[in-house]
């Protein structure tokens, strides 16, 4: 019997991308002849990102379309995470709809996934202004320093998980964490999960913004730092 994938991607404001992205990803996964079903969860769009995703579930079963208040990233994708586990999935894989990272290396880590916990594509070949690299370099610091080693990429947006061994992470890190895939990495370094990275080519949104910029940016670091430390401390072995 084949394993149940269940692909979550947070939606905001990504009406002129999404339709391209699901359409891309859902061909690539027929391709595979993989049991899966992928999941946009619009969060709160105030553009018209829920109806073009409705329009496009309409010709293909294996979309599914989530509508929720907006509640950012984190409060997103946790959600998706939550929700997979209680709907039996057997694999949950995370991507973005900003079209940066595509499905071609999917299967790399899928023809793999047996052997491991946790596999992930480190974000390759994007141009990243200064202060993005230094939160980039102080999440895997904090990770290292407060988890332990764990993968390279420690905030990247395309990680496959076995639902069995995270189901419990899902359930103890708040909906009001800011960036749960930082504290899901160290939890991985923590209990000794097996995991792989490979690289993955990024390349810059073609359509759409950036939602955090400049001081916005740093303010949301120091959050996700704080959280990240703090749960280190309350999620002990």
């Amino acid at each position: 019997m084949n394993d149940k994938l269940c692909i979550v991607m947070p939606v905001y404001n990504e009406q002129d991308a999404i339709a391209s992205v699901l359409k891309k990803w859902t061909t690539a996964m027929d391709a595979l002849e993989i049991d899966y079903m992928i999941r946009p969860y619009n969060d709160g769009s105030k553009d018209r990102s829920l109806q073009v995703m409705q329009e496009i579930a309409k010709d293909f079963p294996c979309i599914e379309v989530r509508d929720k208040p907006n509640g950012g990233h984190g409060n997103t994708i946790l959600l998706g995470y939550r929700e997979a586990v209680a709907d039996g999935y057997d694999w949950i894989f995370q991507v973005d709809s900003d079209d940066e990272m595509g499905p071609e290396k999917f299967s790399d880590l899928w023809t793999i996934r047996n052997d491991y916990d946790f596999l992930v594509g480190c974000r390759d070949g994007r141009v990243q202004a200064l202060p993005r690299k230094l939160i980039s370099f102080a999440s895997r610091l904090c990770v290292r320093l407060f988890y332990g080693k764990s993968v390279w990429d420690v905030n990247t947006p395309y990680r496959l998980m076995r639902a069995e061994k995270f189901a419990s992470f899902y359930d103890a890190i708040p909906l009001t964490t800011f960036a749960p895939n930082v504290i899901l990495s160290g939890l991985v370094a923590r209990f000794k999960l097996r995991f792989f990275e490979m690289p993955v080519s990024q390349h810059d949104r073609m359509t759409g913004e950036v939602s955090i910029e400049k001081w916005k940016l740093l303010k949301a670091a120091a959050r996700s730092f704080w959280q990240t430390i703090m749960f280190s401390f309350k999620y002990a072995k």
